[in-house]
């Protein structure tokens, strides 16, 4: 077990750990840490993550970050994009795994059972992904914390949740229902390809900075649509039922699959009645 997880493992399965989970909560320390992270003085925490995560920056490009949140924020050049508009591309780099949304609104995720209308607050909304999909994309600390659009299409408004601030690695996953507990931002977009789809950011243990600069836009497939600043968290989305097909390899029977930004997980063959294009 790496050092990450077992602080993870301290924090949501032994009874010191989750005290001190509460105390932490209790006192709002999460501004304190935000502060550091911000500040000159959180610089020599950059090296550190990078040997620990296994991140490849040369020298010359540690040097010209000034705190630990420009370093992890931080741009990726040559993003390589599917191009096919047919096809469903990542919109991150990290882990993912799809879950059938059931004929109530509903989706079991590490034995937490979600409902829609819970996780983005809009029960009319909701009820549109009755018999649906749910793509959860975990990123990990090695990421780029950059996220992309999927399609062609429009944005409406973004809807900030407040919010607690749990780990998202699956240990706390098991503990609690974090996806609806945590800080998050949602939007819906009217894509051209997927129909109307959810997306949802969420954020993570005690820092949780989620910036979406775009909402009621014209968007663009592959263009950027914002970034976690501080750590490493999730990104959701929610699809109608017979609007993709998963991809072989991504069955929801089967575990975590390994993704980039830009790659092709799916493809859009339905009309949302069922019938091919």
């Amino acid at each position: 077990m790496s050092g990450n997880a077992a602080f993870v493992w301290f924090l949501y399965k032994t009874a010191p750990g989750r005290f001190f989970l509460r105390f932490i909560r209790l006192l709002h320390l999460d501004w304190l840490a935000v502060r550091f992270l911000k500040s000159s003085c959180s610089r020599p925490l950059i090296r550190w993550y990078i040997a620990r995560h296994g991140v490849a920056l040369d020298a010359e490009e540690i040097k010209r970050f000034r705190s630990f949140r420009d370093f992890f924020a931080r741009e990726r050049k040559g993003v390589a994009i599917d191009e096919n508009s047919s096809h469903l591309i990542s919109p991150c780099d990290g882990w993912l795994r799809a879950y059938p949304i059931r004929a109530d609104s509903a989706f079991l995720i590490k034995g937490s059972l979600y409902r829609v209308k819970d996780f983005i607050h809009d029960e009319a909304l909701a009820q549109k992904y009755e018999g649906g999909t749910c793509f959860v994309f975990r990123l990990c600390a090695s990421d780029y914390h950059h996220y992309c659009y999927i399609d062609d299409g429009y944005q409406g408004a973004n809807h900030y949740i407040p919010g607690e601030l749990h780990s998202v690695q699956p240990i706390a996953c098991e503990t609690y229902p974090v996806f609806t507990l945590n800080r998050r931002s949602w939007c819906l977009m009217t894509t051209e390809n997927f129909g109307l789809v959810v997306q949802t950011e969420i954020g993570a243990l005690i820092v949780g900075g989620i910036y979406n600069p775009i909402e009621n836009a014209r968007i663009r497939r592959g263009m950027e649509k914002g970034r976690f600043e501080l750590a490493g968290s999730t990104i959701v989305l929610l699809f109608e039922k017979n609007r993709v097909r998963l991809l072989p390899n991504l069955r929801a029977d089967l575990k975590e699959i390994r993704v980039s930004q830009g790659m092709w997980i799916g493809i859009g063959d339905m009309d949302g009645e069922g019938n091919k294009r």
